[in-house]
């Protein structure tokens, strides 16, 4: 990224950068203040804003795959997603950027590292839904996001926020035979959290987002994450009759992962499947 930007900077006459939110492998996350809406006496001016990352900077395509990720979470309609709002471009600073909401909150990775024995049910199994309903709308749209993990997941006041499509894609797009953004040189897998599959190469689907999804939701429950080639056991704060589904979806060959982020969150909500066998192995 230019040297030219950081705290206190000006982009499109309009947002003050004030500090870092947060930084991935394609962006770094600002709050910046909306001066317009300010001066207008808009009570709360302040956003969230997004450029690019310093090893996409200077790429040619960089500012194609910010974008293409305002585009894709922008089409979205879920109150459990983030919201977008504008696309700008500064000239001066020859810097794209895009603004979204303020999260207010805690990421799920800090609220684990707050929990070491887990979460209570009573705590989990609200965070848990949101999760999972925002998930749900999300293939329903035909979208898969791509890189479920805590790091992109908030919880406050409002509920819970998924976040951070940088790795997502249209499921259409890929079906039809469309050419798409190469995003595999971003190289952002995490390995706690992404499917055996897309460590091997395989492409993102909704299959890897719900494996992403459920080891977030088991590391919640235990207090940790699991760990590779770990045997799995029941989380002491799951109930039995979530176990088999989540476990299901935890699997780590995509040919026994055989249930949709809509069939768990029925199954983590109490509504037992009657494809399920409802008892603990």
């Amino acid at each position: 990224m230019s040297a030219r930007i950081g705290p206190s900077t000006l982009l499109a006459g309009r947002y003050q950068l004030e500090r870092v939110l947060g930084s991935g492998g394609m962006g770094v996350v600002y709050r910046a203040r909306d001066l317009l809406h300010e001066a207008f006496g808009e009570p709360d001016a302040r956003v969230a804003l997004k450029l690019l990352g310093e090893t996409l900077t200077e790429s040619c395509d960089g500012h194609v795959l910010l974008y293409s990720e305002f585009a894709l979470t922008r089409s979205l309609r879920h109150e459990h997603v983030v919201r977008l709002f504008t696309f700008e471009v500064d000239t001066a600073c020859q810097a794209a950027f895009f603004t979204m909401e303020l999260l207010q909150g805690l990421t799920l990775d800090r609220l684990l590292l707050e929990c070491p024995d887990g979460l209570p049910w009573h705590e989990l199994q609200p965070l848990a839904l949101q999760l999972l309903d925002a998930l749900a709308s999300v293939h329903r749209q035909g979208v898969v996001h791509g890189d479920v993990k805590p790091t992109n997941i908030m919880v406050g006041e409002q509920g819970v926020r998924l976040f951070d499509f940088g790795l997502g894609h249209a499921q259409a797009q890929q079906a039809a035979g469309l050419p798409g953004l190469n995003r595999s040189r971003l190289n952002a897998w995490t390995p706690a959290y992404a499917a055996p599959e897309l460590i091997a190469g395989a492409y993102p689907c909704a299959s890897t987002d719900l494996y992403g999804a459920a080891c977030v939701l088991f590391a919640l429950a235990r207090g940790r994450v699991r760990q590779l080639n770990e045997p799995l056991h029941r989380p002491r704060q799951l109930p039995r009759h979530c176990w088999p589904a989540l476990r299901s979806a935890l699997a780590t060959d995509p040919a026994y992962r055989t249930l949709s982020a809509a069939e768990l969150r029925e199954a983590l909500g109490g509504q037992r499947h009657r494809g399920w066998l409802w008892f603990e192995r």
